[in-house]
């Protein structure tokens, strides 16, 4: 029997994995990274793209700390698009759409270079524990792999099942075997399972497509990347189609739902509500008679086509009819059929805020097995356990990351404290900073403290110094000039002529003040960079609003206590998501600390219904007041 020897062990090569593993090799351990199958590291198992709201922010906080996936999406990027281009800053989510086998070659290369890393390709069976610590696993083979930690990325291999139609058979995702001898093992450690499941829609033939009667989506001309360290496209941009479903589609659907691998009884676990089948599109929306549908690429040499938004579990055939019924797809040929899958996943409350199980030491849990969904939320996760696991193999203290400065901080700190009752999602109104979690200044929350941690390189840190000195350098010039109210009415900044001067970083704070409006009063600004430009603007504009919602959030957490009047009305509170409003008119909370139990609230929920309290006519003492 072999013997081999790391100081950590990550488990999995999907997103979690490489991130994982290549930031435990970066920070110095000697790691292994343990897969099926070597071919499929860096997989996109389902959509072709990376970010979107929320999920963007993530991207970008995994590569000012170092990560990769922003670098291999912007390499593999054959579409890049601002989504809320028309809104603030604190939540405009880049997201591009990558050439699927660019990307995984790419993240392949990437892992294949970085130093202290080495694959295996084995299947593990077993996790080797001594004096109540993970000491290693034992691969297929037979051979024993000692570790000091151990991640876990196990994605939806663990206990996999797949559906189409009635029809089922284990597998991690198509055409891979799930990880049943690991799950059985996990669960002789007594640790808490529950079963999730995805979904992913038929693959299309494009050549099939007729695109002619399609509208087209083209990408921005002027695009946003992941990488503070990317400059342009490394790839030939294409345009989406968008088609929609229409009444035929429904009616098919509705026609055929009893053979639906969901709705027929088969499948126990929750999907996610914010993706859901087109099934649950057509009875849950009942009132809707079409849905769009975006044809997407799935890469510059590839004649398939990934059509977001039809994810299913019903039989080929339903699949071929329904996708048939839409327009420019009547005679499109389905290359892989639409699948639902069904997995285990560990309840994250069994962990601490470092992904670490409590009960367990050395054993770090990232991605699906928490029960997230998407690449961008298990590629954080693994970022987080990787550093972690390297960190406390070396005896160093372990990290925590805080709500206040990431959106990774957020997503930890909802899941190892509420846990989830569906696949959870990273949306910007999860996090109560998100003016100052903005997705274009991650770099300034983090690049120190990941350079600090020794997770950034010394040329990226370079990169990030020379920014922080051009970001200090405009915001020096504009507080050495004084801007008076008739100079800024005279480049259309409304102040009003009775308002006195205000230095540059303060005129600033106005609406419809930029720094080349105020270069055409001061020729000294006009110098900046335009990216640097855009970066002080944003800062300033939000300012102000940034220290009202730490005096909100500050102002919440001292009235955990406060009570709900038993009649208040959430559907009337401005801001609440409709969702929100019904879960708690069910729920009735006697206190905002009892609201901040119910399932999906967020620390941005309950300062709307703490204001909507306030009101009410209820004071932070708890007692009635006459309302005002």
């Amino acid at each position: 029997m072999k013997h081999v020897d790391f100081d950590v062990i990550v488990i999995g090569g999907g997103h979690a994995g490489c991130e994982a593993a290549h930031v435990a090799a970066r920070v110095g351990a000697k790691t292994a990274l343990i897969t099926m199958k070597a071919g499929t590291i860096g997989e996109m198992s389902c959509n072709p793209a990376i970010g979107g709201l929320g999920k963007g922010h993530l991207v970008r906080e995994i590569d000012a700390l170092g990560g990769i996936m922003a670098r291999v999406a912007d390499y593999a990027g054959i579409q890049f698009r601002l989504l809320n281009r028309s809104k603030g800053p604190a939540v405009q989510g880049p997201r591009a759409q990558s050439d699927r086998e660019r990307y995984r070659t790419k993240m392949q290369e990437e892992m294949a270079a970085q130093e202290r890393l080495s694959v295996i390709e084995q299947e593990i069976v077993d996790i080797a524990v001594d004096a109540g610590a993970v000491s290693g696993v034992t691969l297929a083979d037979g051979t024993t792999v000692s570790a000091k930690k151990v991640v876990l990325t196990t994605g939806t291999f663990l206990r996999g099942k797949i559906f189409i139609g009635k029809s089922q058979q284990a597998g991690g995702r198509m055409g891979e075997r799930p990880s049943t001898p690991l799950a059985e093992r996990l669960e002789l450690l007594g640790l808490a399972f529950g079963r999730l499941k995805t979904g992913t829609p038929p693959r299309l033939k494009s050549s099939t497509i007729d695109w002619s009667v399609l509208e087209l989506q083209a990408g921005d001309v002027d695009p946003t990347f992941f990488s503070f360290e990317s400059a342009r496209a490394q790839c030939p941009q294409v345009s989406c189609g968008i088609t929609h479903t229409n009444e035929r589609t429904h009616e098919i659907i509705r026609d055929n739902l009893e053979q639906s691998a969901m709705y027929g009884g088969m499948i126990d676990g929750v999907g996610p509500r914010y993706c859901p089948s087109i099934e649950d599109k057509v009875v849950r929306f009942q009132d809707k008679t079409s849905h769009q549908v975006f044809l997407e690429p799935e890469g510059l040499n590839s004649d398939l086509v990934y059509p977001n938004g039809v994810s299913t579990s019903l039989p080929l055939d339903v699949q071929e009819s329904y996708i048939h019924s839409m327009a420019g797809l009547e005679k499109t040929e389905i290359a892989q059929p639409g699948y639902a899958i069904e997995y285990d996943y560990v309840d994250p409350r069994n962990l601490t805020h470092a992904l670490e199980l409590k009960e367990l030491n050395g054993l770090f849990l990232a991605g699906q097995i928490n029960g997230t969904t998407g690449y961008e939320e298990a590629a954080a996760q693994g970022l987080v356990a990787g550093l972690n696991a390297a960190l406390s193999a070396e005896n160093h203290e372990q990290v925590r990351f805080s709500r206040a400065t990431s959106y990774i901080g957020v997503m930890v700190d909802d899941l190892v404290t509420r846990g989830v009752s569906e696949p959870y999602r990273m949306f910007t109104s999860r996090a109560e900073f998100r003016l100052h979690l903005r997705a274009d200044n991650a770099d300034q929350r983090l690049t120190q403290w990941g350079y600090d941690l020794g997770c950034v390189s010394e040329a990226r840190y370079a990169l990030f110094l020379a920014k922080m000195d051009a970001l200090n350098a405009l915001r020096e010039r504009l507080d050495a000039r004084k801007f008076t109210a008739s100079e800024l009415n005279a480049v259309d900044v409304r102040i009003g002529s009775g308002n006195s001067s205000r230095i540059g970083t303060v005129a600033l704070e106005l609406a419809d003040c930029t720094v080349d409006k105020l270069a055409q009063i001061e020729p000294k600004l006009a110098s900046a960079d335009a990216s640097i430009a855009t970066q002080v603007q944003n800062d300033c504009r939000y300012v102000t609003y940034i220290k009202r919602q730490e005096r909100e959030v500050k102002a919440l957490q001292e009235a955990e206590g406060v009570l709900i009047p038993s009649d208040l009305d959430y559907a009337f509170i401005p801001g609440l998501s409709n969702e929100l409003s019904q879960k708690m008119m069910a729920a009735r909370p006697s206190t905002l600390k009892d609201a901040a139990t119910v399932d999906g609230v967020t620390p941005a929920a309950l300062l709307l219904i703490s204001g909507a309290v306030r009101r009410h006519g209820y004071d932070l003492k708890h007692d009635r007041k006459n309302a005002v």
